[in-house]
């Protein structure tokens, strides 16, 4: 993985200087708190209902095991005892003391991570396939291109200011990975007529108050010119992107009101002074950064059938089902550590939990691991002759849960037990809905399903591409919850469709047991609930959800942070 230089422990080392300087200026009320807004959220700090905030980026969604107990220690020394796991492959603290800001920051340092470009009017985190390197339908492995995207975007002046938030997605498999068709811009890796490696590029999608999926722009654009080509895109936004209304701010926007076509022409007329720029990409560049992304120290093995080995073990066999994924290295698989725990706030993990995982990556996968944007975790490379001693491991720390696609590996955003923003609470549905249908040979039977929720309109639980969608929404002072089914992330992306008005929080174990009778009256041999959905359109299931009124359950969990 990627190391810092000199540079790099130059500019975090100044960035927390001077950020210390910053918090100690507000904490003597020489800045205001208007003035010091913007200060903390260029580091990652952001106020919510009880406490400070802090976002850390995962770039790539990759950490080294050290990295990782670095988190364990925050959580037990800082927080109070646990992280969560967002859908941007980082992590977030939630109760976090202004004052203790700089010292986190300066431990992150110790292991070469940050908070920087958490937040704020820039280019975000970048993200990426998490079996990046190690996937079997990989074109290439496309971390070289997200660091060197990650170093050209820090501290950017160009990007510094922009209209709103920015994020930037690479997938380097067949199958997407990123779901890049809902980020600012898009890329994945493709193979021109002559075998050359190139981007599609995608612009303008997004998810929150307006649900968009992007534009193609260019089919093929030619690796050398990843970074001249998107700073063309960012001059047009930045020209162009309206400033005076943030919900309008985004870049989705602006295409929407251009149209890709005229769009497209403004990005190609600003690329021709670009093109062959001092950021065209070298041979030589691409190579130093790939260098830190070497394959891993593999031995040669034999494929094995691990199932075979231990056919009477129905539990184990559940787990090699959902959480084992092919590895394009014979003998290794990639093993998902499932965050989904029946009565845990998904994403959510303890300060012991993180540093098991720590141990896992160093016994297991050559002390590496990978963040999804799923919410759970990943350990790369693990030898297959080696699964059930992981497993056994694993289930006994709660991290082993066989559901990893299932109903019940709900993405779920903190919600308004955390959040400001929220509407409504995310945390106690997911808890009431995972308790309703625990039962993992119903969920087995029932099939690969994304159940979504945000707390609201931001979709920070990207809700408009779940199989299910739950929204948040306030109505009269109280907390309701809007459903919409049929959206897709990934190659087929699409944004689900809102069945009809909203329910309250008592009411949704109920609304999804009802849209799951649907599917199973209805399916066809083999199909998913998704395509289930976009076969019948939104009337089956609204007419079977709302034909009789809907008991009131009881949500469950609710005194999780209490």
């Amino acid at each position: 993985m990627y190391r810092y230089d000199q540079y790099d422990h130059l500019i975090v080392r100044e960035r927390i200087a001077q950020y210390r300087s910053q918090v100690e200026r507000r904490l003597s009320d020489e800045l205001t708190e208007a003035e010091f807004v913007p200060l903390r959220l260029q580091n990652g700090l952001y106020m919510q209902r009880h406490a400070y905030m802090l976002r850390i980026a995962v770039p790539y969604g990759l950490l080294s095991s050290a990295q990782m107990r670095m988190f364990g220690h925050i959580a037990r020394k800082y927080d109070r005892g646990y992280g969560h796991f967002t859908t941007r492959q980082n992590i977030q603290f939630n109760w976090i003391e202004l004052e203790q800001t700089p010292d986190i920051l300066t431990d992150l340092a110790s292991v070469e991570m940050h908070a920087i470009q958490t937040s704020g009017n820039c280019i975000r985190n970048i993200t990426s396939d998490e079996y990046a390197g190690v996937a079997a339908d990989e074109i290439i492995d496309p971390r070289p291109y997200a660091e060197v995207l990650r170093q050209w975007s820090t501290f950017h002046p160009e990007f510094a200011a922009l209209p709103r938030k920015f994020k930037v997605a690479i997938n380097g498999a067949v199958e997407d990975r990123a779901a890049i068709a809902v980020h600012d811009i898009g890329l994945t890796v493709v193979r021109n007529d002559e075998g050359e490696i190139g981007f599609k590029v995608m612009v303008g999608g997004g998810m929150g108050r307006t649900p968009i999926l992007g534009s193609v722009v260019r089919e093929f654009l030619p690796w050398r010119y990843m970074l001249t080509y998107i700073e063309a895109v960012m001059r047009v936004y930045n020209s162009y992107g309206r400033r005076d209304n943030k919900y309008k701010a985004r870049i989705k926007i602006l295409l929407k009101a251009m149209g890709a076509e005229e769009f497209t022409r403004q990005v190609e007329a600003e690329w021709i002074d670009l093109k062959d720029s001092a950021s065209t990409l070298t041979d030589e560049e691409m190579a130093r950064v790939a260098a830190y992304f070497t394959p891993a120290a593999y031995e040669t093995l034999p494929n094995i059938d691990v199932r075979a080995d231990h056919a009477d073990n129905k539990a184990f066999g559940n787990w090699l089902t959902r959480n084992v994924k092919p590895h394009k290295v014979p003998g290794y698989a990639i093993v998902l550590l499932s965050l989904k725990k029946t009565g845990v706030p998904p994403g959510d993990a303890t300060a012991t939990q993180i540093d098991f995982v720590a141990d896992l990556a160093d016994r297991y996968s050559f002390g590496e691991l990978r963040v999804t944007h799923e919410q759970n975790l990943v350990l790369a490379d693990v030898k297959q002759s080696a699964l059930f001693a992981l497993w056994q491991e694993a289930k006994a720390h709660g991290l082993a849960t066989p559901n990893i696609g299932l109903l019940t590996d709900i993405i779920c955003c903190p919600g308004g037990d955390f959040c400001s923003l929220a509407n409504a609470k995310s945390i106690p549905i997911a808890a009431a809905i995972a308790e309703r249908f625990d039962n993992i040979d119903y969920q087995h039977d029932i099939g690969e399903i994304e159940l979504n929720i945000s707390g609201c309109i931001n979709a920070c639980g990207h809700h408009h591409v779940g199989s299910i969608g739950v929204l948040g929404v306030d109505k009269d002072g109280s907390e309701w919850y809007q459903v919409s089914i049929g959206g897709a992330q990934g190659n087929n992306a699409a944004i689900g469709k809102i069945i009809g008005p909203s329910f309250s929080a008592l009411q949704m174990p109920e609304v999804i047991d009802r849209l799951l009778q649907v599917y199973v009256r209805e399916r066809h041999e083999d199909e998913r609930f998704v395509d289930t959905a976009q076969r019948l359109g939104v009337a089956p299931f609204k007419e079977h959800v709302y034909a009789t009124p809907i008991k009131a359950g009881e949500l469950v969990g609710e005194d999780h942070y209490a």
